[in-house]
């Protein structure tokens, strides 16, 4: 098994594989190509962005900048939004639905380190994927941790930190984040 199949596969892997470092190159090399585009150069930011997801949909913005560790774990659908200073650490799948808002300073981090000091030491990794379910809302400075799943149409307070997956149809704000009220009984 390689590491990028561990990594994917939630497993221990060594993070400094040369295979995985030359895939993190290439992708900061696409994402500093990307920040580097005018707001008008939509097309070649679209095709940059499809080069760079593992799957993407149609009507996708994203403002930049953004920081990428992998982009081909990343599946997006349709009728995305995202805010300025987006930052993915996709070392597992993060799945993002259709119609889907994020704030600005919103991190999505699938990637967890052992608590370990001697093993952390050694550069070993191991990650959880993040999924967002279809018409959610991300406030703004959300933090995202890995294994989380956020429901269809929850709406994600800003400044929440979400260590804990959200069921669909809620309202949840906090560090820890938590449900207060489902979106339908405002």
């Amino acid at each position: 098994m390689t590491a990028y199949e561990k990594m994917i596969a939630g497993k221990k892997y060594w993070i400094n594989d040369p295979e995985l470092v030359e895939i993190r190159y290439k992708t900061r090399d696409l994402t500093d190509k990307i920040n580097a585009l005018g707001p008008r150069d939509v097309a070649q930011r679209t095709a940059l962005l499809s080069e760079l997801f593992g799957c993407m949909g149609e009507d996708i913005h994203i403002e930049k900048p953004v920081r990428i560790d992998y982009g081909m774990n990343i599946l997006m659908g349709s009728h995305v939004f995202i805010n300025f200073n987006w930052t993915v650490l996709d070392c597992c799948k993060v799945t993002i639905g259709d119609r889907v808002f994020i704030g600005p300073n919103v991190s999505f981090y699938t990637a967890h380190h052992p608590l370990n000091a001697q093993e952390r030491a050694q550069h070993i990794g191991f990650a959880e994927p993040i999924t967002i379910g279809n018409d959610v809302w991300i406030g703004g400075d959300v933090t995202i941790l890995p294994g989380v799943t956020i429901g269809d149409g929850c709406v994600i307070g800003a400044g929440s930190v979400v260590t804990k997956s959200i069921e669909p149809g809620m309202i949840a704000v906090g560090s820890p984040c938590q449900p207060k009220k489902r979106v339908d009984n405002l």
